[in-house]
């Protein structure tokens, strides 16, 4: 009967390909917006539901204001829709206090859905081991690996967007780039209602151009970022995957490899971060590309030259 009951699942979200919804965007977002239930059992506000398929739309489409505002605009009675078909389907069910959550057989179906695509899928047990960690103890579970995606989620859940955000930037503002990787990472997660936080963090230095960055993607005010502040978010994130372990590395984009990198391993040296030397020395030892190699190694030459006559003088 399970294995009856799984390929109907299947078959469920097959379709979403082909338009079940009867929206495009929920469509496109099915697998994820599931994914997201089964990681908090407790249930998903229908809003927080729509402000997450949004961020993803967002990124994933990059669609113009205009397009975003009517796409904002139509979700909440699209996603009602899709929740009211995926609810006769047995997928998902309301709770007493109007949260959506799997059925029983839902989180069975997900989770075997999930583990197939090669994804991550805890269970309630395993998720519940982080859900009451401070901010210190989940970056530093997520700088180890020991900590997932799914992780994430449940300890969002458990607390209001700007306390979590308050907790978070605390600890990057002085922390390491693996640090800052992983808060980046959950501050992602967050919409609007962490603005006042986050826009504090415009006054930290490591954090003033991560905080630009997301204020700027969700359409609120925010300074301006430099060529040089660009080049520093990306040497941030190299210096990054040197401290991330297991799936949090995973999280974190690099720069593409090729010309664009050599440019930018060029620039490295004068934008000033921490890590500069660090990541041009292990872009030195392990990239493949001869070029990025000998880029790398004149451009380590150059920045230790600079820091050696910030020192002197």
């Amino acid at each position: 009967t399970l294995e009856f009951w799984d390929g109907v699942v299947m078959d469920v979200l097959d379709r979403a390909d082909e338009g079940l919804t009867g929206s495009a965007v929920v469509d496109g977002h099915l697998a994820e917006m599931l994914a997201t239930i089964y990681s908090v059992r407790s249930g998903v506000a229908t809003a927080n539901l729509a402000r997450g398929i949004l961020q993803s739309h967002e990124v994933a489409c990059a669609p113009g204001p205009v397009e975003m505002r009517k796409i904002a605009a139509a979700l909440p009675a699209e996603l009602l829709e899709a929740l009211s078909l995926l609810t006769y389907c047995g997928l998902v069910e309301q709770t007493p206090a109007g949260r959506t959550a799997l059925t029983p057989l839902g989180v069975w179906a997900i989770r075997r859905d999930l583990l197939r695509e090669g994804h991550d899928a805890p269970t309630t047990a395993e998720v519940e081991v982080f859900a009451d960690l401070s901010a210190a103890e989940l970056v530093e579970a997520l700088v180890k690996g020991s900590a997932t995606q799914s992780a994430v989620a449940g300890w969002l859940e458990r607390r209001s967007p700007e306390s979590a955000a308050r907790d978070l930037i605390e600890i990057a503002a002085s922390g390491t780039a693996g640090q800052r990787g992983a808060v980046g990472a959950i501050l992602e997660e967050l919409g609007p209602e962490a603005e006042a936080p986050v826009r504090q963090a415009l006054d930290h230095p490591l954090m003033r151009r991560y905080a630009a960055s997301w204020l700027h993607i969700r359409d609120l005010e925010a300074p301006t970022l430099s060529p040089e502040d660009h080049t520093w978010i990306a040497v941030d994130s190299l210096a990054a995957l040197m401290h991330l372990s297991g799936p949090a590395a995973g999280r974190i984009d690099p720069p593409e490899p090729g010309e664009d990198l050599i440019k930018l391993v060029d620039e490295m040296p004068a934008v000033g971060h921490p890590d500069t030397i660090a990541v041009l020395d292990m872009l030195a030892s392990a990239h493949d590309d001869k070029a990025v190699v000998k880029a790398a190694r004149k451009a380590a030459m150059k920045a230790r030259s600079l820091e050696h006559a910030r020192r002197s003088g």
